[in-house]
């Protein structure tokens, strides 16, 4: 099946409020263009360099996701294009982003990354550090980020109902953040969980975006 064919199968699975993100690291800019001639508009990388040359070498209209661990010192290069970063996990690195995005007069909307697998080698705030940094003077001060949202990883595992624990755990927290007061750096409307393997259980947990790699550009 080609790319394109890839993106319709999997699109058809999807339940019209549920973004997809196509993981597109690795893959080949000729790649991406396929998935863009069919209609895909959101791609999702872990290494900003690599996000960066495919920025510079594809349509404008493309929204750019950083799905991978944020090293602070990288945030400046990719603050002039970056749509959404998923796995913001520390309060040290989202002052970074709110820096770098004072200086393009924009704001850069974050996800919270909140640690649900079992696995130590996850990143990710526990609970407490989420409602921590929340509440925190620093936070309320920044006028270049908005936080749209949390997302989290399950465990690496074939295990169906600890996945489905995880993440109902993960809608959780969700709910408990919707229900807190909406201010111009805090809008919680995204809940980003799901991969190629886990992302059916997800939906049904209450994804609202999904990170779909392998089974639209084929394995690494």
């Amino acid at each position: 099946m080609s790319i394109a064919d890839n993106l319709s199968s999997i699109k058809a699975t999807l339940p019209d409020h549920v973004t997809l993100v196509a993981v597109s690291k690795t893959k080949p800019v000729a790649d991406l263009k396929e998935a863009y001639d069919a209609g895909q508009r959101i791609f999702g990388e872990n290494k900003i360099q690599e996000m960066t040359e495919k920025w510079e070498q594809l349509p404008k209209n493309i929204q750019w996701h950083m799905i991978g661990h944020v090293q602070t010192n990288k945030v400046k290069y990719m603050a002039p294009y970056v749509s959404l970063i998923h796995g913001v996990d520390s309060l040290k690195l989202l002052t970074e982003i709110n820096r770098q995005a004072a200086r393009y007069r924009k704001t850069i909307n974050c996800l919270l990354q909140i640690h649900i697998a079992e696995e130590e080698t996850k990143f990710g705030l526990s609970e407490e550090e989420l409602n921590i940094l929340l509440n925190s003077d620093e936070f309320k001060q920044m006028q270049n980020i908005c936080i749209k949202g949390i997302m989290g990883m399950a465990t690496f595992t074939e295990d169906e109902a600890q996945i489905k624990k995880e993440f109902t755990h993960l809608k959780t927290i969700f709910n408990h953040l919707r229900e807190q007061p909406q201010t111009t750096n805090f809008k919680p409307e995204t809940l980003s969980m799901g991969m190629s393997g886990d992302y059916k259980i997800a939906v049904d947990c209450g994804s609202t975006m999904v990170r779909i790699g392998s089974s639209i550009f084929g394995s690494r």
